[in-house]
């Protein structure tokens, strides 16, 4: 089973202390491009699963534009302050070999550190990491690749 998580790109300043609807910046819209370029020769997406918010929904769109017939799930548990445990409880169910996530941090971290049982290293802007596990569950993963975008 493959796992993929990508942290959403640069995002602009919340306005009027609304987070949910933070749109890419410039920077961000290159950020997820590049991504996106790097997974298309990566994956093998059955389904894309991202959060409820404006940033991860757009760097998702880079990446979808490559796999445009892969369905998309959207997923309230992996908001920046939602607990991994959730995420990971709700991500464990889906009957898919292949699941891409776009989500943000502090949630992607925690979800890559619980499923590799190693220590929390936080995801840059727009990085994908790729994972291989026999079933989504705590300490069974094992990272294969990553990227980091270099704009």
């Amino acid at each position: 089973m493959q796992l993929t998580l990508v942290r959403h790109g640069e995002a602009a300043p919340a306005q009027n202390g609304n987070d949910h609807k933070r749109p890419l910046t410039e920077r961000g819209k290159r950020q997820a491009e590049q991504t996106a370029q790097y997974l298309k020769e990566q994956l093998t997406p059955d389904v894309f699963v991202v959060s409820t918010l404006l940033r991860a929904q757009q760097t998702l769109a880079y990446i979808q534009a490559y796999f445009p017939t892969v369905p998309v799930l959207i997923c309230d548990k992996i908001k920046p302050d939602d607990a991994a445990d959730d995420a990971i409880a709700w991500l464990e169910k889906l009957p898919f070999e292949h699941i891409s996530v776009v989500c943000h941090m502090n949630v992607i971290g925690h979800i890559a550190a619980q499923l590799t049982g190693e220590h929390y290293h936080p995801f840059a802007l727009a990085e994908a990491r790729i994972y291989q596990q026999a079933v989504i569950a705590n300490g069974l993963s094992t990272q294969q690749s990553a990227f980091i975008p270099t704009v």
